[in-house]
C-alpha cells in the first residue's frame, strides 16, 4: 500500500515519527510538508531529519490561512506517485483539503480527511461548498476526538468515522526521570489564548505556598496581559515566563518540572480538542491537572486529576494537593506513564491509522 499524507504540521519533525512506525507496519509512506508554517505571526520552519519515508517539500499558498491555504504541485505529485490514499491531515472545509481530494478522486485514490472539529459551526460559501465535496470524495475520516464524530454525523457525513489522535508522542524521548529536590514547580505549557486559560492558571498558582515556582512557555496574543498579571499578582520572583520552545526542547523541560496543568475553558466557538501538552507529560512521568473542558477528560483517564473548568479554586486545590503529596504524584505519573504507552505512543497511532487506510480501500470512491 502507498498513502501520501499532506500535512503542514510534518514542520515539526517529532510529528513525523508517526511516519516511520507506518513505514514499519510496511506502508510505503510519502509526506508532504511545507517549508515553513506562519501562525499567530510567528514562523515555524521545517525541522530537518531523516526517515523511513520520503519528504516532499511544496510551496504553500496563502501560508498561515487556515481555510485558504493549498500547496502548488500537489496535483502533479499525486499523478507522479499514483498513491492508493491520500490523506489530506486537513478539515474538510478547508481549500487544500478540497483540492487535495479532488486530485485523489481523479487519480482513483482513496481519500481521507482529518478533523479536530468538536463544536457544531455552520460555514458560509464558498467553505460549505467544500465541505460537501469533500464529504462526497471520502472513502473515510479521521476524528481526533470523540465529539468531532458526533459533529460529523450532524453534518451528514455518512462514512465510516475512526477516533484517532493526530499524533502520538515518543516514549523513549518523553521518559521519566528521577527528579533532586527543588521547589515544587508547575508547567504552563500553551499557547497564550483565552481558551487555554493562561490568567485563570496565575490566579490559581498565586494561591500556593510562596516556596511554589511556575514555568510558563508559550506565545499569543494573552503574551502581554499575562506579564501584566504577574506584575499585579507580585509573583515576578515565582513564574518564569518563555516563549514557545522548539519540539526537541520539550522533553528535557518536562524533566525540570512536577506538574502540568492544561486549564482549558468553553469558548461559544471552541473547546480543547485534544491537549497534547498533556500525553507529553504523562509519557515523562509528570502528573497532569486538566478541566472538563471538551477532550481532555478523556485524554486523562486515571492519568491525572480533572478539575471543572473555568473554576481558579479547584485548580488551586489540585495543585496543593499535589505539592503536599509526593506518593500521590509518584503514582499519577507512573499512571499516566501506562496510559500513553497503551493508547498514545506513534506506535498506536500509526496502527490505528493502518486499519484506517485498509478499512478505507474496503470503502472505496
Amino acid at each position: 500500500m502507498k498513502a501520501l499524507i499532506v500535512s503542514k504540521a510534518f514542520v515539526n519533525r517529532l510529528y513525523r515519527r508517526k511516519l516511520e512506525e507506518l513505514h514499519a507496519l510496511g506502508i510505503e509512506v510519502v509526506a508532504v510538508a511545507p517549508p515553513a508554517w506562519h501562525e499567530g505571526g510567528a514562523v515555524q520552519e521545517l525541522e530537518e531529519a531523516n526517515g523511513s519515508y520520503a519528504l516532499r517539500v511544496l510551496p504553500v499558498r496563502l501560508n498561515g490561512h487556515f481555510h485558504l491555504h493549498f500547496y502548488s504541485g500537489l496535483a502533479h505529485l499525486i499523478r507522479e506517485i499514483q498513491p492508493d490514499i491520500v490523506h489530506m491531515d486537513e478539515e474538510p472545509y478547508n481549500l487544500a483539503t478540497f483540492l487535495g481530494l479532488l486530485s485523489a478522486r481523479r487519480a482513483n485514490a482513496a481519500g481521507i480527511f482529518f478533523t479536530w472539529q468538536n463544536v457544531m459551526l455552520r460555514y458560509p460559501p464558498p467553505f460549505s461548498d467544500l465541505e460537501r465535496a469533500v464529504y462526497r470524495w471520502s472513502s473515510l475520516a479521521i476524528a481526533g476526538n470523540e465529539d468531532a464524530t458526533k459533529v460529523l454525523h450532524e453534518k451528514g457525513f455518512s462514512r465510516r468515522v475512526v477516533v484517532i489522535p493526530q499524533f502520538g508522542v515518543d516514549a523513549d524521548l518523553f521518559f521519566p526521570s528521577s527528579r533532586p529536590r527543588r521547589p515544587f514547580t508547575v508547567g504552563f505549557l500553551n499557547r497564550l489564548v483565552p481558551g487555554k486559560a493562561p490568567l485563570l492558571a496565575l490566579q490559581a498558582f498565586s494561591t500556593l505556598p510562596h516556596s511554589a515556582r511556575m514555568i510558563i512557555a508559550g506565545d499569543g496574543p494573552l503574551r502581554g496581559e499575562v506579564e501584566t498579571k504577574i506584575q499585579s499578582l507580585e509573583l515576578s520572583a515565582r513564574v518564569e515566563i518563555r516563549p514557545r520552545l522548539p519540539s526537541t526542547d520539550m522533553p528535557a523541560l518536562m524533566r525540570a518540572l512536577d506538574v502540568v496543568i492544561l486549564p482549558s475553558v468553553t469558548l461559544p466557538k471552541w473547546k480543547e480538542q485534544f491537549g497534547r501538552v498533556l500525553i507529553e507529560a504523562m509519557s515523562s512521568g509528570v502528573p497532569v491537572i486538566g478541566s472538563t473542558s471538551g477532550e481532555i477528560p478523556h485524554v486523562i483517564g486515571a492519568g491525572g486529576l480533572i478539575v471543572q473548568e473555568n473554576d481558579r479554586h479547584a485548580l488551586a486545590e489540585a495543585m496543593c494537593r499535589l505539592m503536599d503529596d509526593r506518593k500521590m504524584r509518584k503514582e499519577l505519573g507512573e499512571r499516566g506513564r501506562k496510559r500513553v504507552l497503551d493508547h498514545f505512543t506513534h506506535r498506536r497511532i500509526a496502527e490505528a491509522t493502518a486499519e484506517a487506510y485498509q478499512q478505507a480501500l474496503r470503502t472505496g470512491n
